[in-house]
């Protein structure tokens, strides 16, 4: 049982203001709301906050080429980042911005606190001035050569060649990004927070088991090199909060930008009825704190936001949990290549819990990166999601609805294997409050797997067709749906909006606690399409829509529209056309929506593979000769059409009742035709 008094603040790594989210930045907001969902589902309190990091620079020069405000801007962008979450289903309590009034009140009282405390120095700093713009160069405004590996192109504050941190004062060659002039040295009057005060609490707080072993032991580098003041001042024009009591100063972004973690909880609070800030922040408090973020950003939050939170009298975070990079099919992400994908761009083209699904199936708690490969997560998806869960629940709910009238059994089947499934969810809740998700998902298929050698074993649909054999079939199928059920809870974090539409099917509102009991006498509802199985079709398109070129883009479809129409012709010229039928013989066929609930290659066939198709109850066996376009694991629990008044047929390796019907010149290109979405078997077309 979970511990009812636990209290958790969760928060994702702020997005920038000035771009739209994608792929890359999904999976930080994956991870985390997998997480929150899996706490609130074992009955912890938990609130997961987010917010726009929406001050800057960039922000300014960016609002400025638009023509627009910045406050315009970052609303506009907030309201794309907000739309592309939700489609996700990422489940944040408060979507808020740096840019508000209780962030600003914030960092104000931070601040002063800081410096009453004797954290903030002052001094005059040389620092590197754009005299066309007439305006100081933030690090990232400068580009030059990394004065330690002598990379060329390097931004003013770290290069990628090498990883050293550097003033952009240092570089060789410095030119303004902004303008491309060679900037000159001007002083100005700067605030620091003094870092190197809190050297002592660090090194022990970085290794007290708040940040990954491998993170901790990268920060352990610095404290060799010597922690450095830290330069929280921005010089006007900036848009941001003005520092009090310094006109023309303005806070650097990386001071109230994790300030706005508070600020986004604290409008929460000021929102909801109970919802105490002081209970979640102050120092020594009971309650826990998490931050998800991306390895990029580890320095921010593992040295100056733990000790900007010490000396201004606030609780640490709990946990710092780090992740890697996305890449796609081994590479960086790309433009050129269309693997440069957009959250909304992926929206328009496939189901978000696709992508949730293969990115928990892959996450563990460590830092590596994660690979999207497209071609394992449409095989990955389809085989896990499609061909083994969900096919679990359509094989038997034809049989518990048609025969039954939806209700289960009074009695468990099998009772030592329904409660080896109880007792798994141990140890993947275990993998899940330690972020092994990637665990976890093996864990919960390889109990998919074992319900299906159940029911394959069973084989209820052979049973069926024997008499007195009833009661049986209802039970090994109550049984299936039960072990589907457990499951279904298990993956209810991963992919809630396929775990609510279980839920609509099972009459049940899916818990943890509740599945330690088996559903007996309890009626179902009529078994409707669950998910659909993701089309390569559909990915082709998300990467192509994803291209930098549009010409590209519109080569590529005149291309395949071309060679379909000469592939068309080239066939008609080949094929004679069959002796006309009158109307009354073509209306004699019955085509009926049929799910292929198993799919087997065919011992010592060249061209058989033999299905299992489920009618929305009666099984059918048929031979069909598709086997060099399809592997037997790709087609289970795909619809299809079936001719299912054709007479049976005695072949070589068994009776054939039936025929699916199927589309193309042969060889690889062969297409079994499948039906729209919203079709169920036994349903007829004509």
């Amino acid at each position: 049982m979970a511990n009812q008094d636990r209290k958790i603040l969760v928060t994702c790594a702020l997005p920038y203001a000035n771009g739209p989210i994608h792929l890359g930045h999904m999976l930080e907001h994956v991870q985390a709301d997998i997480w929150v969902r899996f706490q609130r589902l074992r009955g912890n309190k938990v609130h997961f906050i987010c917010a726009d990091d929406a001050h800057g620079t960039p922000i300014m020069l960016k609002a400025n080429e638009m023509g627009i405000t910045p406050e315009q801007m970052i609303s506009d962008i907030k309201a794309s980042h907000e739309s592309d979450f939700s489609g996700f289903d990422i489940s944040f309590d408060n979507y808020h911005s740096t840019h508000s009034e209780e962030n600003k009140a914030l960092s104000s009282q931070i601040y002063i606190t800081l410096r009453e405390n004797g954290f903030i120095k002052t001094r005059t700093i040389s620092q590197l001035f754009d005299p066309e713009k007439e305006m100081f160069l933030p690090d990232r405004f400068v580009k030059g050569t990394c004065p330690k590996c002598k990379s060329e192109d390097q931004y003013g504050d770290n290069c990628d060649n090498c990883g050293a941190t550097y003033s952009p004062t240092e570089m060789i060659n410095p030119k303004s990004a902004v303008s491309g002039a060679t900037p000159i040295m001007k002083d100005t009057e700067h605030f620091f927070f003094d870092l190197p005060q809190f050297e002592d609490m660090l090194k022990v707080w970085t290794k007290s088991g708040s940040l990954q072993s491998e993170m901790a032991n990268k920060v352990a580098e610095w404290f060799e090199f010597g922690l450095k003041q830290w330069d929280i001042t921005r010089d006007a024009p900036y848009f941001g909060f003005e520092i009090p009591d310094a006109p023309g100063k303005y806070f650097y972004v990386w001071l109230d930008a994790p300030i706005g973690y508070m600020g986004s909880f604290k409008n929460l609070c000021d929102r909801t009825e109970g919802l105490d800030f002081d209970e979640y922040w102050k120092l020594n408090s009971e309650t826990e704190l998490y931050h998800f973020i991306g390895k990029d950003i580890v320095n921010f939050h593992s040295l100056f936001w733990p000790a900007v939170l010490e000396g201004a009298g606030y609780r640490k975070p709990t946990a710092v949990n780090v992740h890697g990079y996305v890449t796609v099919n081994g590479a960086k992400m790309s433009k050129s290549k269309g693997t440069f994908i957009k959250a909304s761009t992926y929206l328009e083209n496939l189901d978000p819990e696709c992508l949730r699904y293969y990115y928990a199936a892959k996450l563990t708690s460590k830092i590596d990166d994660l690979d999207l490969n497209l071609e394992d997560f449409t095989q990955r998806v389809n085989t896990d999601v499609v061909n083994k869960l969900v096919n679990l629940a359509s094989r038997t709910a034809g049989f518990i609805a048609k025969k039954y009238d939806g209700q289960l059994s009074e009695t468990v089947a099998e009772p030592e294997l329904y409660q080896q499934f109880v007792d798994g969810g141990t140890s993947i809740a275990e993998l899940f409050e330690k972020r092994e998700f990637a665990r976890a998902i093996r864990e919960i298929m390889g109990l998919a797997d074992l319900a299906n050698k159940y029911i394959d074993d069973k084989a209820p649909w052979a049973l069926a067709k024997v008499e007195g054999k009833e009661l049986e079939v209802q039970e090994i199928c109550s049984m299936g749906i039960n072990l589907f059920r457990v499951l279904m809870t298990y993956l209810k974090p991963i992919m809630p909006k396929l775990a609510a539409r279980s839920e609509e099917f099972l009459a049940e509102t899916l818990d943890w606690q509740v599945i330690a009991t088996p559903l007996s006498g309890h009626k179902i509802n009529k078994f409707k399409a669950l998910f659909q199985r993701i089309d390569t079709k559909k990915v082709d398109a998300m990467v192509e829509s994803s291209k930098d070129s549009i010409e590209a883009d519109k080569a590529a479809k005149a291309a395949v529209i071309a060679a379909e129409l000469e592939a068309s012709k080239s066939e008609l010229d080949k094929e004679p056309l069959a002796p006309e039928i009158d109307f009354d013989t073509f209306a004699k066929t019955d085509l009926r929506v049929a799910l292929i609930a198993k799919a087997e290659h065919v011992p010592k066939a060249n061209k058989l593979l033999k299905l299992t198709l489920d009618l929305g109850g009666e099984t059918r066996t048929v031979f069909a000769g598709i086997k060099s376009a399809y592997n037997p694991e790709d087609l289970e629990g795909k619809l299809t059409v079936m001719v299912a008044n054709l007479a049976p047929r005695k072949m070589k390796f068994g009776m054939s009742e039936g025929m699916v019907l199927a589309a193309g010149p042969g060889g690889e290109d062969i297409h079994i035709l499948n039906p729209d979405d919203g079709a169920k078997p036994g349903q007829r077309i004509m």
